[in-house]
């Protein structure tokens, strides 16, 4: 085992207790066999739950938090990887079931790592995290389901939560495939920040106010929802015949009251995104199209950075839906 020295990490010390800075040392990094000195890492919804410990997102303790990093590789033991790739990993547990990135260096298995895409730096890759893989599998589901650009003609694709992380990458995304997509946001102050991206209509969250009966007029082609809940319920019901719903959100409720009538009556398809542990080929796959369909200016429009020193002020600003697009953290600063 290499020599790290200490080095301090964000750590959740026990349920219920908010994460802090401690010393920590190679021994509480967890196993696997390639070793990496973080550069970047990100901040997330489930990272703001864990931080704050407003949820039980962490299956053991302590341990440090972050469910994204990107660096180099020190060691990578027999896993072809060599020291100096870049790589990057968001989900397959980290930050929840293995220490995560908020720290300097990260132990992980190989099979966790992604060679960062030709044109992502580990910023640029961190400006993506979790979040854009989200988005970028939600994306694809909708593809595999047959709604691509030209079976929806003139028909939107609503993305809600647009102002968020995954909201906001999959408006880039969608746009750069040829999409017409209608942003729903409760922050009307980020009109023209969604236009940017490739909004073509931006509309209050009050546009998608519970109505009546099990259906109604199909006004959206397909959709990505970031919300649950209500939002998603009265989603289904506005859902073009044989459209789809890619769900990969919770923050406004894990409760679905709907009825079987969009399912039924309109062969509306409503498609789960699980970005922790999705099959190695779409991981793979979504990265290389993320990287291909980004160009710099756009990320530079999605992110910002700030130190890792800043998650405990920023964590309840995520939970609240007050920070726009993303965050990258330096967690060399």
């Amino acid at each position: 085992m290499e020599d790290l020295g200490r080095f301090l990490g964000l750590v959740a010390e026990e349920a219920g207790t908010p994460a802090r800075f401690i010393e920590i040392g190679e021994e509480d990094l967890g196993e696997g066999d390639v070793l990496i000195e973080i550069m970047r890492s990100s901040l997330n919804y489930k990272d703001g739950l864990a931080a704050t410990a407003t949820a039980p997102i962490l299956r053991r303790y302590p341990s440090v938090i972050g469910i994204d990093l990107a660096g180099r590789v020190r060691s990578g033991g027999d896993s072809g990887l060599q020291p100096g790739d870049e790589v990057l990993v968001a989900g397959s547990g980290l930050g929840e079931e293995h220490p995560g990135g908020y720290t300097r260096f990260a132990r992980v298995p190989s099979s966790w790592c992604v060679r960062l895409p030709t044109g992502l730096d580990a910023e640029g890759a961190m400006t993506l995290g979790t979040a854009g893989l989200t988005a970028m599998l939600a994306c694809m589901a909708l593809e595999r389901n047959g709604n691509t650009p030209e079976s929806l003609g003139e028909l939107p694709v609503l993305v809600t939560g647009a102002a968020g992380g995954v909201g906001s990458i999959a408006i880039a995304v969608l746009s750069r495939l040829g999409y017409r997509v209608v942003a729903l946001t409760g922050r009307s102050q980020e009109s023209d920040y969604l236009q940017q991206l490739g909004a073509d209509r931006v509309v209050p969250r009050e546009a998608l106010a519970a109505g009546r009966g099990p259906l109604s007029s199909a006004e959206y082609g397909a959709a990505i929802d970031v919300v649950g809940g209500s939002t998603l319920a009265e989603l289904l019901r506005r859902i073009a015949p044989h459209g789809t719903v890619a769900a990969c959100g919770l923050a406004g409720g894990a409760d679905l009251s709907s009825t079987v009538y969009p399912f039924i009556l309109r062969g509306v398809t409503l498609a789960g995104v699980n970005s922790v542990h999705p099959p190695g080929e779409a991981r793979e796959a979504a990265w290389s199209r993320l990287a291909a369909l980004l160009p710099g200016e756009v990320l530079d429009l999605l992110g910002r950075v700030e130190p890792l020193s800043k998650v405990p002020e920023l964590a309840p600003e995520v939970l609240a839906g007050r920070i726009r697009g993303r965050v990258v953290l330096d967690v060399t600063a």
